[in-house]
């Protein structure tokens, strides 16, 4: 009798001390495992940086095209053939109209895509059928359409019905004259800061 008794805890005392191992392994384990490092501040932190450095980012490329656009500027003076001076025994010259040179480069530069020499449409607010308007009535330039009244550019739009009342021409002569002049960058930006002649 004594000897079964003894075999009985020989089963019994392993199987206690497993249980109580196995239990204690689970408690350690679960403890373990909560421990969680907390790194939201820091990734809010990077995003803010990163956030930062896409606007950074941006206007310097804003910059850029600007200054790609002045650069290609001062390379076409660079190459166009100076003009002879004149003598003049007058006292009174008058005004020289100079024609500006188109350089599509710049204007390709600064917009991201080509420009057409005297296409109205780059002007914000002008549509190709707006652009028809203008043609027929004469303003077939930017030089035109920048020397043209605001009261002139409406009374080309009056000449389309009234579905054409919402259309405001009170920036169109400037922007022309941007484009005429060759301010590529400027007409951008002016562009970008009114939100493309809808402000």
């Amino acid at each position: 009798m004594n000897f079964e008794n003894l075999n009985i805890w020989c089963w019994i005392i392993p199987a206690l001390v497993g249980i109580i191992c196995g239990i204690l392994g689970y408690l350690i384990g679960r403890l373990k495992g909560n421990t969680t490092i907390d790194n939201s501040e820091d990734l809010t932190i990077c995003n803010d940086k990163n956030a930062k450095l896409e606007a950074d980012l941006k206007l310097y490329k804003e910059k850029n095209i600007g200054l790609e656009a002045d650069l290609a500027a001062c390379k076409l003076k660079l190459t166009s053939p100076p003009t002879p001076p004149t003598t003049q025994t007058a006292s009174f010259t008058a005004p020289v109209i100079a024609t500006i040179p188109f350089d599509g480069v710049a204007a390709k530069l600064a917009f991201g895509k080509s420009v057409k020499e005297n296409d109205l449409k780059l002007v914000e607010g002008i549509g190709p059928k707006i652009e028809g308007m203008f043609k027929e009535n004469g303003i077939k330039t930017w030089k035109a359409l920048s020397d043209a009244t605001v009261a002139e550019c409406q009374a080309v739009l009056d000449t389309g019905g009234p579905r054409y009342k919402i259309h405001d021409p009170a920036s169109w002569p400037m922007q022309a004259k941007m484009c005429y002049e060759g301010k590529w960058a400027e007409l951008n930006k002016w562009q970008n800061e009114h939100n493309h002649g809808k402000l």
